[in-house]
């Protein structure tokens, strides 16, 4: 008994587009293997391409709306099995497959708002372009511009390395890595040459600034201390007479002479005349506790005024010195910062600048002796590059055309070539030092060149298949070709064969 065929679980099975553009409703479905979709010039197939491109996470444009309708809608089903990177993908953002079938949905309304939908969740688009580009490939004859164009043929062939074995993967990082040390080391000597007599200016400047700031030796907060010093020298004698004066009304003259009424005398009388009542009235009695308090309060500021007036200095050296010593701060303060606390900051920061600029003829030194070495390594690796380079290039020229002889292209033969710059050492770029040519043969004996020039726009559309087909045949399950078959002319046998 004949079995089923078994199942393909991972392709993109089903497309169901609403209201977009010429297309009102329409359900597309897709079997394993080939499937082609023809049509006349404003048939849909174009809108068929867009709608792949709003289910995929690409700019969904409110202008494809159909007219009359407020919306457009994609929506897709995917068979993929349980460890494909889109599955894995999708369930992580919160996405629930059933039977292995994943639905993607994509909207757009006419005001331009977008809704993006995976496994009944709603999710950023960002995230279902995560997904979709692991599910579906789409090919259009702008991407041509990778073979027609021979700076990217390096990079068609890195991405088939990347792919398809983890030897040019590490030569590429590896080179990558000695090429930026090489490019840091050389870019810092050139500015160190550059400003090397910037350096020298700068660093005499700021020794000749340091040693103004030691010459002085200012402290943390001085020349507030000696503002208020200064102030107290220049009005020494004011401060004598009024704090003498008070002193005096206070606590008397001990001096002899008359006896004048003061304020302890006066407070110890009326203390005494309250207290010979105070027995009468309790009101009076804390009347006579309080003056009591009042004389002892007006004794200690009888004392302290007495102790200030012993210590008040009456040096006129000593005022000159201060005046001295805050013209030198100021003059500091002038040059380096508003306060003395400024300039000692200032000089914390010239002694570390100077200790870095001390050090950039030993660091000179050394980069003079790194670079060269660095770039040697370099060069090196570049070498290790281009081999690992022309091992793929073969692998890749036999995938190639091994897709080709399926493509009505037997006879062509596809090489991809890697040429090493030379000399090398003035060659480096980020990419290595190697041109490479993906180079087309269009029968044997027929010599090798560029697909650039030598392939017509139905054969690059053939290469390129075949490449996408090499390139992505181990992660993207479903491939869209559009117009893959633009400029393949019909054999004139065959045009005359049918009539």
């Amino acid at each position: 008994m004949a079995r089923d065929p078994p199942r393909q679980l991972t392709m993109l099975r089903e497309l169901r587009i609403r209201n977009l553009g010429v297309i009102e409703d329409a359900a597309l479905e897709l079997s394993p293997g080939l499937n082609v979709l023809t049509g006349e010039t404003g048939a849909g197939k174009t809108m068929v391409v867009q709608s792949l491109g709003m289910l995929l996470g690409q700019r969904a444009d409110p202008a494809l709306v159909r007219s009359g309708a407020d919306r457009s809608s994609v929506e897709g089903i995917a068979e993929l099995a349980q460890d494909h990177p889109a599955a894995a993908r999708a369930l992580e953002a919160g996405a629930e497959m059933d039977d292995g079938e994943l639905i993607l949905q994509r909207s757009v309304t006419t005001a331009g708002r977008s809704r993006a939908v995976i496994g009944g969740s709603t999710s950023p688009v960002g995230v279902l372009r995560e997904v979709g580009e692991q599910i579906v490939a789409v090919h259009g004859q702008a991407d041509q511009w990778r073979l027609a164009r021979t700076d990217q043929h390096r990079a068609v062939l890195d991405d088939f390395g990347r792919r398809h074995g983890r030897n040019l993967a590490r030569a590429l990082e590896s080179y990558r890595s000695a090429y930026a040390e090489w490019q840091v080391a050389r870019t810092e000597l050139a500015a160190l040459q550059s400003d090397s007599q910037t350096r020298t200016l700068r660093l005499d400047q700021l020794t000749a600034a340091l040693q103004d700031i030691e010459r002085v030796d200012p402290q943390a907060g001085e020349d507030v201390a000696l503002a208020a010093e200064a102030n107290r020298l220049d009005h020494v004698e004011l401060l004598r007479e009024t704090t003498t004066q008070a002193h005096r009304e206070l606590a008397g003259d001990d001096e002899g002479g008359e006896p004048v009424p003061h304020v302890l005398g006066c407070l110890s009388a009326a203390g005494q005349a309250l207290s010979t009542a105070a027995e009468y009235d309790e009101a009076l009695g804390e009347l006579v506790t309080r003056m009591r308090e009042l004389a002892v309060l007006a004794a200690d500021v009888s004392a302290d005024l007495g102790g200030y007036l012993a210590d008040l200095p009456s040096d006129p050296e000593r005022l000159a010195w201060v005046q001295q010593r805050r013209a030198e701060l100021t003059h500091l303060t002038r040059r380096y910062g508003s306060t003395v606390d400024e300039v000692l900051s200032f000089a914390q920061k010239a002694a570390a600048e100077i200790a870095t600029l001390d050090g950039g003829d030993e660091r000179l030194t050394e980069l003079r002796e790194r670079v060269p070495a660095l770039q040697k390594a370099a060069v090196e690796k570049a070498g290790e590059l281009s081999s690992a380079r022309r091992v793929a290039a073969t692998a890749l020229g036999k995938a190639v055309n091994r897709e080709l002889s399926r493509l009505a292209m037997g006879s062509a033969r596809v090489q991809v070539c890697v040429t090493p710059r030379e000399p090398a050492a003035e060659n480096l770029s980020a990419d290595g030092a190697d041109d490479v040519s993906i180079e087309l043969s269009a029968g044997p004996g027929q010599p090798a060149r560029s697909v650039a020039k030598a392939a017509s726009g139905g054969e690059l559309s053939r290469i390129m298949l075949a490449l996408e087909v090499v390139l992505g045949a181990d992660d993207v399950p479903t491939f869209v070709f559009d117009e893959v078959d633009a400029g393949v002319g019909v054999p004139q046998r065959t045009r005359s064969a049918r009539g």
